[in-house]
């Protein structure tokens, strides 16, 4: 048994932690914090987890999370990477489920997010948390960065493809769409349900802060460098991922059917990723509140562009769920433990 602390609980993402961990058999959560909720219990602002959670909120304090084995960090960028080391040096393992230690390179860093990094020296050291690209180094790792919603559904969407270098990676197509709980729990106008509901938008179409780190991972398993073109969209839905992406085969006599096979292959040990059948579309639907990427593959016209279809559900897979993926990794326990969650449905 394992003390996990969460930092910045308030969250869609913080309650999502609470939900799934509040059920794992190996997890005592002992610590919740929240700097605008201190002292207010968990299930008074959560009623969802009455029974399941009989802790009130504390301020985050460092040398009370000392006493956790493992921090969980759902807070705003900027937040993780200025307690990170000192709890780590106390032998705390820390994963972060913000964007603070994703980028390896601490300019790029400050280019799209906006602010100097304050621990630059520990970017090196973090682990990038996608477990089917890298299993191996997470079951080591003290600091972990977990991965953005929109990175999880486009590199998973694209691994197989780049691995085997079968596609053209100088003119990737990335055209994704999420659920407004994407923009986090705050009252903003353009997320509100009379402004978003019954409509439908691109944005940041010039260039998202998601691209450097997708673009990151891609690089990592591609034999040449990528070159992609990543346009979110924001739905008028609670949860979900959808990504639609676009390639080239690198020759015209492409197999879709032996494309078919090179995921099932790529993926047949990976419990968290479901290559459907060919000619399938998934549905966000189908992985609400699961930590499932489910993937599809269409060849139109039987011509030289394939079309992944890749869906998650942002604050489980995208978020939350990935996390606690990540824990299982580096404690030991069996990677599935507490993550066998059915999608709801409808």
């Amino acid at each position: 048994m394992i003390r996990a602390g969460i930092v910045g609980g308030t969250g869609y993402t913080g309650v999502e932690l609470l939900r799934i961990l509040a059920l794992h058999p190996q997890v005592e959560v002992a610590a919740v914090t929240s700097r605008s909720d201190a002292g207010m219990k968990v299930a008074e602002l959560y009623p969802s987890l009455r029974g399941a959670i009989d802790l009130a909120f504390t301020l985050p304090d460092a040398s009370a999370l000392a006493e956790c084995d493992v921090v969980f960090f759902a807070t705003p960028n900027g937040t993780a990477m200025l307690m990170a080391r000192e709890l780590f040096e106390k032998g705390v393992k820390v994963i972060d489920l913000s964007a603070d230690f994703r980028l390896r390179d601490a300019k790029e860093w400050a280019r799209w997010y906006g602010m100097e990094h304050a621990s630059p020296e520990l970017l090196a050291e973090a682990v990038y948390g996608l477990p089917e690209i890298n299993r191996g180094r997470i079951k080591n790792a003290r600091l972990l960065a977990n991965p953005g919603c929109y990175p999880t559904s486009v590199q998973l969407g694209l691994l197989p493809l780049l691995e085997k270098n079968v596609v053209d990676v100088s003119s990737l197509i990335a055209d994704v769409k999420s659920g407004v709980s994407g923009a986090g729990r705050k009252a903003e106008l353009n997320i509100l349900m009379s402004e978003c509901g019954e409509s439908f938008k691109a944005y940041s179409a010039s260039g998202h802060r998601h691209l450097p780190e997708i673009t990151q991972g891609l690089n990592a398993v591609s034999k040449q460098p990528v070159n992609l073109t990543f346009v979110p969209h924001l739905t008028p839905m609670i949860r979900g991922i959808h990504a639609t992406l676009y390639v080239r085969l690198n020759q015209y006599d492409g197999d879709l059917h032996t494309l078919q096979a090179l995921y099932e292959q790529r993926f047949a040990d990976e419990q968290f990723v479901d290559v459907l059948p060919l000619k399938s579309h998934p549905d966000t639907r189908n992985v609400k509140g699961s930590n499932r990427c489910q993937i599809a593959l269409h060849q139109p016209q039987g011509g030289r562009m394939i079309v992944v279809l890749s869906v998650i559900d942002n604050l489980v897979k995208g978020a939350a769920g990935q996390a606690v993926q990540n824990m299982n990794l580096m404690f030991g326990f069996p990677e599935e433990q507490g993550l066998k969650i059915l999608a709801l449905y409808p």
